[in-house]
């Protein structure tokens, strides 16, 4: 009867915490955004700019055309 109270109790605590914005992440992160890299969001992907940032960020990865910031402001010209 143990064994299946702390089961249930285990599913039950993570199935909460799923629920729960990262605090890690800022607040005002897009949508998406949800890999904390040195306190700013990322989408998943960003070892990858090229293929996952740029329909934002823009061809170039200099900013894209909604105000979308240029990934060089962060991280200079490691690309």
């Amino acid at each position: 009867m143990r064994v299946l109270l702390a089961t249930a109790f285990l599913v039950l605590a993570t199935g909460l915490a799923a629920c729960d914005d990262d605090p890690t992440l800022p607040a005002d992160a897009p949508e998406g955004h949800t890999v904390n890299q040195d306190g700013v969001a990322h989408m998943p992907g960003l070892t990858d700019p090229m293929s996952a940032c740029t329909a934002c960020h823009g061809a170039d990865l200099r900013g894209g055309t909604d105000g979308e910031p240029s990934c060089y402001s962060c991280h200079g010209r490691k690309w």
